[in-house]
C-alpha cells in the first residue's frame, strides 16, 4: 500500500489521516501533541495506525508552530537592517489607538527590540530611483557587529524597495555571504506591496520564526527518511493551499494559521458535495476554537493578518483565510478573577499536563472537565478507550477552584458551575462567529453551522441556538476533520503587487499586462515546485473610492473592462457598508493573483467511516439545564447509525475522537454522506 498522509499538529492533539487511493482504505489516529519534540507525536500516530512512514508516498503537514512562536515570543534572536532614518518603523507602527477607551492601553512590544535594529545608508524614492546608493562598506562593518552579538536571524527592510528590490536583494546576498549560519530574509521576498510598516513587520516576523521552522522541517525530513520515507513533504499554507518545503523555509510566515486551514478546505468540499451553499466552519479543539465562513464552496482570504489580534498585535502581510480564533477549547482553564467572576481561557492546559480528568498532573478545571462532570463524555470510551478519564478528579477540582469559592457547595454546586462555565464558553464562541458574519454584513441565520474538531460537536448545538442558526452539520470523523481537509488541498501561490491609479481604460490595460506578468511567475513556480502542468488563476484587487484611505478586496476574475470592474467594486462595497455611489470614481491600489494547481485527492463523499466499537444504544444521566438537570439520555455509537436514522434529543452520539450532544428540543438525522444533521429550530 502507498498512503497519502495528512498530519495536523494542534495545541493538544496531533491528528493523522492516511488514505490509499488504490484500495480506498483510510486510517484515522490521534495522539497527544509532544511539545518537546513534535515529530514524536507524529510517529506515535503512525504506530497507532499500524503503519510506518515507509508505507506513505506523500505527506501534507499543518502545524501551529509559527503562531505559537509569535504569540509566546519564543523565536530567534533577530536583528533588523533598515534604511538610515527608519530604525523605529516597527515601534511607531500606524501611530493609532485601536482601543481608545482603554486608559491603560499598550501595544505588544516589537518582536525586535530597538538595540537590535540597525541602519544602513541607502535610499530609493517612491518611483524606484536611487537617491543614496547602498553602502556596502557599512554593511560589511555591520555584519561583523551582528556576528559579535550572536544574532540568529536578520530581517532586511528598505524604504520603497517594493518599487525596486535591488538594494534589498544585494544587501541580503552580502549578509548571507558574510554570515552563512544566520537565517536572512528581506521584505520584498515576502510582499511587493507599499505599506512600509506592514512590510517591515512581516519581514521581522518571518525572520523571527525562520530558524525554528527550518530546523523543525529538517528534523522532520531526517527522521522520516531514516524510517524509509522517500516521498515529498508539503506544508499547509495559511492561504488554503500547499507549500513546498523550499518555499516554506524561505517564507515560514506563510504557516501562521497553518493548523486550522485544513478544516476550512474540508468544510467547503463537504458542503459542496451536500449541495449547501453557505456554512460557518467551526473548529473547536483542545486549545482554541476557530471559525470561518464558506460561501459557495469558497472561503475568504485576507491579505493582512494580525498576530495576537488587531488591538494589541502586529500585522503580517501574508494571505490568510479569514479565521477568527478565541481561547475556548477543551483544555481551556476555568478560573476566577479578583471579583470572583468566572472566565474561560485563554490559558490552556494543553496536552501537558492536560485537563484534570486526564490524570496527568493537571490541577486546574477545564472545559473538558466540565463536560465530563455534566455526563456528556464517556469516561471509559474517551478516544475509543485509549484514555480513561477521572470524573472524581474533575468534580473535586471544580468544587475547590470554582464552585466552593463562589458559595456553591457539594456535587450539585460543582454541576451548576460546570454548566455556567460552558454557558460562558458558548457566548465567547458565538461572538467569534458574529465577527466573521455580522461584522461583514452577513446574517449567521442564513448559514448552516458545520462543526468539527474534538470538541466542536459537543458545543455546536448550544452555539447554534445562541445565534438562531437552524441547522448544525457534524461530518464523519470530526476529530480528524482538519487532517482530512488537508488531503483535499491544492497547491497554491499568492502574489501581490502595488499598482496605484484611477480606474480608467489606460489603467485596465496596465492591469491586464501586470496580471499576466504575475501569473507567468506563479505558473513557473508551481511547475518548478510541484511539477504542475495545469494552473488556474483568480484575480483580485484592493480598491477604494477616490479620496478614501482604506481599501476593500474585490474579485476581478474574468472582468476586463472599466464598467464590470467598477460594478464589482460598488457591489462589494455596498454589501459591506450599506451604501455605494455607483457613479463615483474609484482607484486601484494593489493587484493580487492566486494561482492553483490541482493535485490528486480522495472523494470526500465516499471516504470510509470508522465502524462502531460499542453498544448501538445505551442510556446514562446527562445534565441539560433546559430539562431541569440530570435526565436519562440515549447514548448512540455513531458507527452503528445508518443513513436515514433519525431521533429526538436529548441524546449523545459517541465516536473516536469526538462526541456530539443533541439538546432536549433538537432532532437529528444521519445524512447520505454519514453526516449528522441537527435541527435546532425547536422551541
Amino acid at each position: 500500500m502507498a498512503y497519502v498522509v495528512a498530519v495536523d499538529i494542534g495545541g493538544t492533539f496531533t491528528d493523522l489521516v492516511a488514505y490509499d487511493h488504490d484500495t480506498q482504505k483510510v486510517i484515522y489516529t490521534k495522539s497527544p501533541t509532544t511539545y518537546h519534540n513534535l515529530v514524536e507525536g507524529i510517529i506515535d500516530c503512525f504506530d497507532k495506525g499500524k503503519i510506518t512512514p515507509a508505507d506513505a508516498n506523500f505527506l501534507n503537514h499543518g502545524t501551529t508552530l509559527v503562531i505559537n512562536a509569535l504569540i509566546q515570543r519564543r523565536g530567534a534572536k533577530t536583528a533588523l537592517v533598515t534604511s538610515a532614518g527608519f530604525r523605529d518603523v516597527l515601534e511607531i507602527a500606524r501611530a493609532n489607538r485601536p482601543d481608545p477607551f482603554d486608559l491603560h492601553y499598550q501595544r505588544d512590544e516589537p518582536l525586535i527590540p530597538r538595540e537590535l535594529r540597525f541602519e544602513v545608508p541607502e535610499r530609493m524614492n517612491a518611483a524606484g530611483e536611487v537617491i543614496v546608493p547602498l553602502d556596502h562598506t557599512a554593511l560589511e562593518t555591520l555584519a561583523a557587529e551582528l556576528k559579535r552579538l550572536e544574532i540568529e536571524a536578520i530581517a532586511v527592510f528598505f524604504m520603497n524597495s517594493y518599487r525596486d528590490p535591488d538594494h534589498e536583494l544585494r544587501a541580503a546576498e552580502t549578509l548571507r555571504r558574510l554570515l552563512p549560519d544566520v537565517y536572512i530574509t528581506c521584505s520584498t521576498e515576502l510582499t511587493r506591496e507599499w505599506y512600509e510598516y506592514e512590510r517591515c513587520s512581516t519581514a521581522a516576523a518571518n525572520a523571527y520564526v525562520g530558524p525554528q521552522v527550518s530546523n523543525y522541517i529538517r528534523r522532520l525530513e531526517s527522521e522520516f527518511q531514516s524510517k524509509g520515507y522517500d516521498g515529498p513533504i508539503f506544508m499547509m499554507g495559511s492561504n488554503g493551499g500547499l507549500l513546498s518545503v523550499s518555499r516554506t523555509c524561505r517564507q515560514p510566515i506563510g504557516l501562521v494559521e497553518s493548523g486550522p486551514i485544513g478544516g476550512c478546505i474540508g468544510a467547503g468540499a463537504f458542503a459542496e458535495a451536500l449541495g449547501i451553499d453557505n456554512v460557518v466552519a467551526f473548529d473547536m479543539g483542545g486549545t482554541t476554537a476557530k471559525c470561518a465562513l464558506v460561501e459557495h464552496g469558497r472561503f475568504a482570504v485576507d491579505s493582512v493578518y494580525y498576530a495576537d489580534g488587531y488591538v494589541k498585535g502586529f500585522p503580517i502581510k501574508s494571505p490568510v483565510i479569514n479565521i477568527v480564533e478565541v481561547g475556548s477549547g477543551g483544555g481551556s482553564i476555568l478560573w476566577l478573577d479578583d471579583q470572583k467572576r468566572i472566565h474561560v481561557g485563554p490559558q490552556s492546559a494543553s496536552s501537558t499536563p492536560g485537563p484534570v480528568c486526564y490524570r496527568r498532573g493537571g490541577t486546574e478545571p477545564t472545559v473538558t472537565d466540565a463536560n465530563l462532570i455534566l455526563g456528556r463524555l464517556n469516561a471509559e470510551r474517551f478516544l475509543g478507550g485509549e484514555l480513561t478519564l477521572d470524573p472524581a478528579g474533575a468534580l473535586k477540582a471544580m468544587s475547590e477552584k470554582i464552585a466552593g469559592p463562589l458559595g456553591y457547595p457539594g456535587e450539585q454546586g460543582a454541576i451548576e458551575m460546570a454548566e455556567g462555565s460552558l454557558a460562558i464558553a458558548t457566548v465567547v464562541m458565538a461572538g467569534a462567529i458574529r465577527r466573521v458574519s455580522i461584522e461583514h454584513g452577513l446574517d449567521p441565520r442564513d448559514f448552516a453551522l458545520f462543526a468539527y474538531g474534538g470538541c466542536g460537536p459537543l458545543h455546536a448545538a448550544a452555539i447554534a441556538r445562541e445565534l438562531s442558526i437552524p441547522t448544525v452539520i457534524i461530518p464523519p470523523e470530526p476529530g480528524n476533520f482538519s487532517a482530512i481537509g488537508m488531503l483535499l488541498a491544492d497547491a497554491r501561490i499568492d502574489n501581490a503587487k502595488t499598482l496605484t491609479g484611477l480606474l480608467d481604460e489606460q489603467m485596465v490595460e496596465t492591469m491586464r499586462h501586470q496580471y499576466g506578468t504575475v501569473e507567468d511567475e506563479a505558473q513557473e513556480a508551481l511547475a518548478r515546485e510541484f511539477g504542475a502542468t495545469e494552473v488556474f488563476f483568480q484575480r483580485h484587487a484592493e480598491m477604494r473610492f477616490r479620496g478614501q484611505r482604506h481599501n476593500i478586496k474585490v474579485e476581478l476574475t474574468g472582468l476586463d473592462n472599466v464598467d464590470s470592474i467598477h460594478e464589482a467594486f460598488t457591489r462589494d462595497y455596498k454589501r459591506r457598508y450599506g451604501f455605494a455611489d455607483s457613479k463615483a470614481p474609484c482607484e486601484i491600489q494593489v493587484l493580487m493573483v492566486s494561482a492553483f494547481a490541482k493535485l490528486r485527492r480522495p472523494d470526500i463523499a465516499h471516504l470510509p467511516r470508522r465502524a462502531g466499537a460499542g453498544q448501538a444504544e445505551t442510556t446514562r444521566p446527562v445534565y441539560f439545564k433546559a430539562a431541569g438537570g440530570m435526565v436519562p439520555t440515549k447514548v448512540y455509537d455513531r458507527g452503528t447509525l445508518p443513513a436515514g436514522f433519525t431521533a429526538a434529543g436529548p441524546a449523545v452520539i459517541e465516536e473516536y475522537g469526538s462526541t456530539t450532544v443533541i439538546g432536549p428540543k433538537d432532532r437529528f438525522e444521519v445524512g447520505r454522506m454519514g453526516e449528522i444533521r441537527i435541527n435546532c429550530s425547536g422551541t
